[in-house]
């Protein structure tokens, strides 16, 4: 049984792809965060992403690596570039040093949000990220195109729309992602023996999708779930109006987000 490094796993993302994946591989659990719900045969092991030292304990003898660890909204430069620009280099480094070759990293909607909703986009389209997260995501597809052109790693990214047992809105009608359609993607990624390097959508097969998941399709990949049963319920209780921008463009609320810069501290002037 394969080895597997779930980074973030505490989050809503990580705890329902190891609830779906329990007993099939054996799961290294990996979070800054307590886990709050466990599997059985999952060995958790905490660690810091932005610490080198860290990447490389936690990504030793595994046999691919799901990187879900990270900062996942829209937030202060900061944060975003600590876990997701330095973070995302050390687990793709430590990986490469620790002789992994396996790499899924979900990347996210957000690397291409700025394109409008009435457009079908697929695994060819250029980033048009919506937000300094999702150019955090562009940048982590970047970082895995090299890695597999300059040192053969194998790298399969899935841009994810959003992960939930049910939608919660009209835009995720679109963009929802079932866990057992998650779990199923992943699989593929693990174990499909021609992976250099693949972009996928991480959706399910819904029938309101802006997206042409063809590539997904000829990998293997058959969703099992539509979000079209339960549309009646979601648009029921959807309420009219909002941003015009936010409704045009598939990013939604994160074309419209702001947060305030935190850049780090000019150097204080020496006195003469």
């Amino acid at each position: 049984m394969k080895t597997i490094l779930i980074t973030g796993a505490a989050g809503d993302v990580g705890t329902h792809l190891r609830r779906e994946l329990a007993g099939k591989y054996h799961i290294r659990a990996s979070d800054l965060r307590d886990l709050k719900e466990k599997f059985k045969g999952q060995k958790f092991m905490r660690a810091d992403i932005s610490k080198f030292a860290d990447a490389l304990r936690i990504t030793k003898g595994v046999n691919a690596v799901v990187h879900l660890g990270g900062y996942s909204v829209e937030g202060p430069w900061r944060a975003i570039f600590s876990a997701n620009i330095i973070g995302c280099y050390h687990v793709f480094e430590a990986a490469r040093r620790n002789g992994v070759k396996r790499i899924l990293f979900p990347t996210s909607n957000h690397a291409t949000g700025f394109y409008r909703r009435d457009q079908t986009i697929d695994h060819r389209v250029y980033p048009k990220p919506d937000s300094r997260y999702g150019v955090s995501k562009v940048f982590g597809e970047a970082l895995g195109s090299l890695y597999a052109d300059k040192y053969g790693m194998e790298v399969f990214c899935m841009r994810i729309g959003n992960v939930n047992p049910v939608p919660i809105d009209k835009r995720r009608l679109a963009i929802w992602f079932s866990p057992r359609d998650l779990a199923q993607l992943v699989t593929i990624g693990i174990e499909h023996p021609e992976i250099r390097f693949e972009i996928v959508y991480g959706v399910s097969g819904n029938t309101r999708s802006w997206y042409d998941n063809s590539n997904a399709i000829r990998l293997g990949y058959k969703p099992r779930d539509n979000s079209e049963a339960h549309a009646p319920e979601v648009l029921a209780r959807e309420k009219p109006g909002g941003d015009a921008n936010a409704e045009r463009y598939q990013g939604g609320a994160f074309v419209v987000a702001e947060t305030i810069p935190n850049p780090a501290p000019l150097p204080k002037k020496k006195r003469k």
